[in-house]
């Protein structure tokens, strides 16, 4: 290379160094002027300024990245470098664009969610939102994801070439893939299931494997189901497919209790309707839709009584069935003690009550 042509280079190699940070910077400033006028149009607009909030970071790069693109695509082929500067930048640019992809629906889900709060009595069909959402957020994240990691491998010719030897033996790799992949998408398609059909919802109250509990989390793989205890049952998505479950929240959260007693047949039962009567009246809990005291069962000593009461959801149906079942254990033990469950035994010709189960030295006394 002669000294001449040389220094023509050297320009060359100048000039697109110069293209290149006046492209970055112009790119910048049309970036924070497009910022400026997106939060201004999306101010009033709760899904589009998430969107706008989430992509604000992402498109700093993207936009850069693009101009540089342009700068190096014009570039001349005969620059040392020019190749691999062009594939390094659309790798960037790749990975910036699904970064954008993955943050706008995060925006949008976001913005949904934040449209229907469940801080309200009635939140059944925000718990149905919030849970199709976010399932299907993950579920559409996840494609994003693969989709730019494909094009990013795309770009290398080697990997187009070890596919192409691959493809007579695609079908084993398949195969082998797919019985190594199956319980990615068997959750996969579970939690499209889960967000389509939605057999159950987030803060819905469930009974899974005898564990009551409400529903705290659904990620893209597994449920996770807070337990009254404070503890966490971990649930895999597909097993929600698969096995029976409880939902007591299912299309309502109202809830029917019920509380179980025992008493002697001598009890009268009119008084024992209108102490539970009382008590219902008494608690918050109580929605006044039902209050009933019924004879669910005669027994060989006593008769059991089975009280329903109702309320808006089943964590203050717990607590309104302790206080029913107090407070008719109270009006008994003031009001009735000698009709609470008794144990009878004859002697000879005479029948003794006991109000417990006697010893065999009161037996014997007898």
């Amino acid at each position: 290379m002669t000294a001449s042509e040389f220094s023509i280079f050297e320009n060359t190699a100048w000039g697109v160094l110069l293209s290149a940070l006046i492209a970055v910077v112009v790119a910048l400033l049309v970036h924070r002027a497009g910022t400026a006028v997106v939060h201004r149009l999306t101010r009033n607009l709760p899904i589009a300024g998430a969107v706008a909030r989430r992509s604000w970071r992402p498109t700093r790069f993207v936009l850069p990245l693009i101009a540089l693109q342009g700068v190096w695509q014009a570039a001349p082929d005969a620059l040392p470098l020019i190749s691999q500067v062009r594939h390094g930048n659309a790798l960037l640019l790749l990975a910036t664009i699904t970064w954008l992809g993955l943050r706008a629906i995060d925006g949008v889900s976001q913005g949904i969610i934040t449209q229907h709060s469940m801080d309200v009595e009635d939140n059944l069909n925000a718990r149905r939102i919030h849970t199709q959402t976010r399932l299907l957020a993950r579920t559409a994240g996840f494609m994003v994801l693969v989709a730019g990691l494909s094009l990013m491998l795309m770009t290398f010719p080697g990997a187009r070439q070890v596919g192409t030897s691959l493809l007579a033996s695609a079908g084993v790799i398949g195969i082998v893939a797919g019985i190594a992949a199956r319980p990615v998408f068997s959750n996969l398609i579970a939690g499209l299931q889960l967000a389509l059909a939605q057999p159950i919802r987030i803060d819905d109250v469930l009974i899974v494997q005898g564990e009551w509990g409400r529903v705290e989390e659904i990620n893209g793989t597994y449920v996770v189901l807070k337990i009254w205890d404070e503890r966490r049952l971990i649930i895999p998505l597909q097993w929600f497919i698969e096995n029976p479950f409880q939902n007591w929240t299912r299309t309502s959260a109202q809830i029917t209790g019920t509380v179980f007693l025992w008493v002697d047949y001598r009890m009268p039962l009119q008084p024992l309707r209108d102490a539970a009567q009382r008590a219902c009246e008494a608690a918050s809990e109580w929605d006044r839709r039902l209050c009933l005291l019924q004879v669910v069962e005669a027994g060989e000593k006593s008769m059991q009584l089975r009280v329903l009461v109702t309320s808006g959801n089943s964590s203050l149906n717990w607590d309104l069935r302790c206080k029913v079942r107090e407070a008719l254990v109270d009006f008994m033990q003031r009001e009735y003690p000698q009709h609470l469950p008794l144990m009878r035994a004859e002697v000879g010709t005479e029948v003794r009550d006991f109000v417990d189960a006697p010893s065999d030295r009161d037996v014997r006394g007898l």
